[in-house]
């Protein structure tokens, strides 16, 4: 990232940050100037510049955090090889099948060979008429940070299953992408047909997404079209999408779900720190920033606790809640979404929002993030551990009611705080 670049995004922080801190009077003036001055780093940046890489809201395409499998990556093939092997709109088609190895059956196969399969062009004809957009987060099932913040645009997975006919023994639909030809490279995931057919109350369809932030995709984001399911891990959202399948499969049949991970997991609620200040002098005030991520259960509350170091956590409570947690404060909406959006100004009305005022329906929307903040009173010198959680929208705190690695990384985060006498 440039200096120019640097300069802008801390400048955009420091905005978020301002109108917050602001309305805790000098105190949050003083901590807020704290925030800048102990941000200093080596290599010309700051520690706030770094922090401020993950601030804003939207993350753009090329800042998302990627996992490209298969040798080689399907995201590093010249042009001319894209073109060759379906990666490109001129060449892409989408196949819908029936799977050979079960009973299910469709009417109308989508098939290449048979000249049925979606082309391109008739995924934008769909466009005009199902396009949906909403604002989801991307999350790996074992890395403790979301990978980046997007609004997705696509049309449901349904309209394009409801073109092959499908007839009967239906029970779960699987899909890959682009894989080298290489059985041994493919990367496959699953659901079960009524979460594709059906859409719970607030809920947001399974789409086959082609746009990110009101741009196309691009190839290290799964150009020309991927899978994307607004609900749960990564690992569902398939890159380089080519191939669905129909099938009576009653389980999982995903590649996460052989690498002994649970593939049928909701996205969690947790709590994340971008910015823990360095050298603070006693008394002063601590201005602390961080994002959360709200899962299925919602959030209701962030909290954060400051501990001396030598305090040591109970062996009977690992989710330390017998500390003495405070309250954050959750910032609203951005006025500016960031993410590389003209003038920082969403396109036509995502469906989390309100169509009239343009403003979410409620804050903050579930699958996506928040940012917080806090200005924690000043502790006297020494060594201390600040942590962070979340309660959901049931009061049960992070990272219950689902502590198990292998259905999302959510441990409380902790970060060392050293205060100067």
């Amino acid at each position: 990232m440039d200096d120019l670049s640097v300069r802008r995004l801390a400048t955009q922080h420091l905005e978020v940050s301002r109108r917050f801190f602001l309305q805790l009077g000098a105190a949050g003036v003083a901590g807020l100037a704290t925030c800048g001055h102990a941000a200093e780093a080596d290599d010309g940046e700051t520690a706030l510049a770094q922090v401020v890489r993950q601030l804003e809201y939207l993350t753009k395409a090329e800042d998302f955090r990627q996992f490209g499998r298969g040798n080689p990556a399907p995201h590093t093939l010249s042009p001319e090889q894209r073109l060759a092997v379906g990666l490109d709109p001129r060449t892409w088609q989408l196949e819908v099948i029936a799977d050979p190895d079960s009973n299910a059956r469709i009417a109308r196969p989508m098939t290449r060979e048979a000249g049925t399969a979606l082309d391109w062009s008739g995924l934008l004809e769909l466009a005009k008429r199902k396009a949906v957009r909403y604002l989801k987060v991307m999350t790996c099932t074992n890395v403790g940070q979301p990978l980046g913040m997007g609004l997705w645009e696509g049309i449901p997975l349904r309209d394009v299953i409801w073109m092959c006919q499908p007839v009967t023994n239906i029970r779960r639909v699987f899909y890959y992408g682009y894989h080298n030809d290489d059985p041994a490279q493919r990367f496959q995931s699953s659901l079960p047909i009524g979460r594709v057919l059906e859409d719970l109350p607030g809920q947001h369809p399974v789409i086959v997404c082609y746009k990110l932030n009101d741009q196309w995709l691009t190839p290290a984001g799964g150009a020309p079209a991927r899978m994307i399911v607004p609900d749960e891990y990564g690992n569902r959202s398939v890159k380089w999408l080519q191939r669905i399948v129909l099938t009576n499969e009653f389980k999982a049949n995903d590649t996460y779900a052989e690498w002994n991970n649970d593939a049928e997991s909701y996205s969690k609620t947790y709590a994340r720190f971008l910015h823990v200040p360095r050298g603070l002098t006693a008394g002063q005030p601590i201005p602390i920033t961080g994002l959360a991520q709200v899962g299925v259960s919602g959030l209701s509350k962030v909290q954060y606790h400051v501990q001396p170091e030598a305090v040591k956590p109970s062996e009977n409570d690992p989710h330390f809640t017998e500390a003495t947690w405070q309250d954050a404060n959750c910032l609203p909406p951005p006025e500016d979404w960031g993410g590389g959006l003209p003038d920082g100004k969403l396109p036509p009305i995502p469906r989390q929002f309100d169509s009239e005022t343009g403003r979410p329906l409620t804050w903050p929307l579930r699958d996506t993030i928040v940012h917080w903040a806090v200005l924690a009173p000043g502790v006297p010198a020494g060594k201390y551990v600040v942590r962070c959680r979340t309660l959901d929208v049931n009061g049960i705190a992070q990272p219950m009611p689902r502590p198990f690695p292998k259905s999302g990384a959510n441990g409380i985060q902790s970060e060392p705080l050293i205060v100067e006498g």
